[in-house]
């Protein structure tokens, strides 16, 4: 997928999660995400954390951290769903709409992976159904597939032969796991609770 087209990809899904917020009610917003130690508030925080993200605070974050990346990122997370409010955050998503800025080190798609995954992380536990183009979670699959920090796939996928049925798309050897991409997609990333609905 070409990289402009993967950025109009995020463009409609950070949009289509930004309407989604902005119609939650405080409980929600608190509700506890598929994300360990999350609430709705962390994830939304986290997924529109990406075009601001400066290198200095990264680094200091990081040092914090003690160099693990997943403990900065769940940190990070956590401190910025209790410094802005949900309309702060709903106005995040507005006021970086269209842009191109990412992490250093990160490509295009990863934004793109982290507002497709991370939108189900919100959705699933309010029991809101929100659909996944395609296409765009191929590509978001193809970039989780290739790299192996940090869902480390291949590694706990191995084995395993996962086969798309609604694009064409199929990664790894040995049983096949056959289901939508949209749930292959979950799955990549570790969130084991979709594997009863693949086949």
């Amino acid at each position: 997928m070409r990289t402009e087209e993967i950025w109009r990809y995020v463009d409609a899904e950070r949009a289509s999660l930004a309407e989604l917020l902005a119609s939650l009610t405080p409980a929600q917003w608190k509700t506890a995400s598929t994300c360990p130690g999350w609430t709705v508030q962390d994830v939304a925080a986290h997924v529109i954390s990406s075009p601001q993200a400066k290198v200095l605070p990264v680094i200091t974050g990081m040092a914090r951290a003690r160099g693990d990346f997943n403990r900065f990122v769940f940190d990070e997370a956590r401190r910025a769903g209790a410094l802005y409010s949900p309309a702060e955050i709903v106005a995040q998503y507005h006021q970086y709409a269209g842009s191109r800025r990412h992490p250093l080190g990160t490509v295009p798609a990863d934004p793109l992976l982290d507002v497709l995954i991370h939108g189900q992380d919100i959705a699933v536990p309010l029991g809101i159904t929100r659909s996944m183009p395609p296409e765009a979670a191929r590509a978001a699959a193809e970039r989780i597939w290739a790299k192996s920090f940090p869902f480390k796939a291949r590694k706990r996928l191995a084995g395993v032969r996962l086969v798309a049925t609604d694009i064409e798309w199929s990664a790894g050897e040995g049983e096949e796991l056959r289901g939508p991409i949209a749930l292959l997609l979950q799955l990549l990333t570790g969130r084991t609770y979709v594997t009863a609905q693949l086949k």
